[in-house]
């Protein structure tokens, strides 16, 4: 039963993954196109992520009563409906209310974005106690995950060979985008969940509330650090450096292929698994300093590409620890609240398009400086837990 749902898990995030890969990549692009200054993209961005941000916990808490399947499935039918509207039209009117109704372009645009929606942490929990085996199945998923979004990043290379106007060359791609969704949601129907125990309390037990303020602290910080850094990156690389869309998608294909290794190689990283997961978030920071400073493209899209190396070593890893801490009864709810602390601190990108105005670098230079603090703060805090 495992071994069948976890391929079919793994299909949907696969299928999921290519999806928001170039959906993500391409929405600063096309509001950009579609006449939108940055200060308007970064906050329509705002507005995607503060909406999620509210639906998040009520699917979380589904799962923990209902099923982690059901909610997954209802997480990806927002945004099969959304891209499916986008294929359809172009009308700014009705494109920024699908965006933000459907949680469409919100959030970071790294290798792993079509991985994470609520429940998927909860579900892996769920069917597989051992937490050494958790890992090595996240790092999977992450590795199925990030290597799918290579194929999202060369969609948005390879538009232009449509031969279309501009936005009817994303629109094209969105309607591909569409049925890969619809191929994510069927996939999840057929997985099937390992027995957990009945939900007992309203929400979670005091325990579980106790070990997730600590992952919280940590989130904020590092979430408030992705939100100014990373949702604008695509039209960031095209200000900064003045390339073309198949340019910046070759620099995010690059970003996830390491992506991809990082994670296959995540379970066979030696050491303790909070400091892994700690120093990788700290050096996220310390790639994006790097980037922002760099005078040159060449070298900024090798200090990203370096950093997507890093997060997927730092993902599987840092999941497996945020769930450490936390009653099996509860991992629904633990789990989407913890989503929601990054979500709401990446609230940030409302501002990130302000900076960008001010100054080209710097909401990478901030941003970096906030997820440098965000690792050393989760270190902090969760080695107290392990000792006491």
């Amino acid at each position: 039963m495992v071994d069948r749902s976890f391929l079919f898990l793994f299909i949907s995030r696969v299928a999921r993954s290519i999806a928001l890969a170039y959906v993500s990549l391409s929405i600063p692009l096309y509001l950009s196109l579609l006449g939108l200054s940055v200060i308007n993209v970064g906050l329509i961005v705002f507005g995607v992520i503060a909406f999620y941000s509210l639906l998040s916990p009520g699917l979380g808490l589904l799962g923990d009563r209902y099923g982690y399947k059901k909610s997954l499935i209802i997480g990806d039918m927002l945004p099969l409906f959304g891209i499916t509207a986008l294929s359809f039209t172009s009308n700014i009117n009705l494109v920024i209310p699908l965006l933000i109704i459907t949680g469409i372009g919100g959030g970071a645009s790294g290798g792993l974005r079509g991985l994470w929606s609520p429940g998927i942490s909860a579900l892996v929990a769920s069917n597989w106690r051992d937490e050494k085996e958790r890992v090595k199945k996240l790092g999977y998923l992450s590795s199925g995950a990030s290597s799918a979004s290579v194929i999202g990043s060369l969609l948005l290379s390879l538009q232009p060979l449509i031969h279309k106007p501009a936005v009817e060359e994303y629109r094209t791609l969105f309607a591909v985008a569409a049925v890969l969704m619809a191929i994510s949601v069927i996939s999840i129907t057929i997985v099937k969940e390992a027995k957990r125990p009945k939900k007992t309390t309203k929400i979670m037990g005091k325990k579980s509330f106790s070990y997730i303020l600590r992952v919280i602290a940590s989130n904020t910080v590092t979430g408030a650090g992705i939100g100014l850094a990373v949702p604008l990156l695509p039209l960031w690389f095209k200000l900064a450096y003045h390339v073309t869309e198949s340019q910046i998608g070759l620099v995010f294909t690059i970003s996830y292929l390491l992506t991809s290794l990082g994670s296959a190689l995540a379970s066979k990283v030696r050491g303790n698994t909070l400091f892994v997961a700690s120093i990788t978030r700290l050096l996220n920071g310390v790639f994006l300093i790097a980037m922002a400073l760099s005078p040159f493209f060449i070298m900024a899209a090798v200090f990203y590409a370096v950093r997507g190396f890093n997060a997927g070593i730092g993902a599987p890893n840092r999941t497996a620890i945020n769930v450490r801490g936390i009653s099996a009864e509860d991992y629904g709810a633990a789990t989407s609240i913890q989503g929601v602390s990054t979500r709401v601190a990446q609230l940030s990108s409302g501002a990130s398009g302000i900076l960008m105005d001010i100054w080209l670098p710097l909401p990478e230079i901030v941003g970096g400086v906030l997820q440098i603090a965000g690792g050393y703060i989760y270190y902090s805090l969760l080695s107290k837990v392990r000792s006491e």
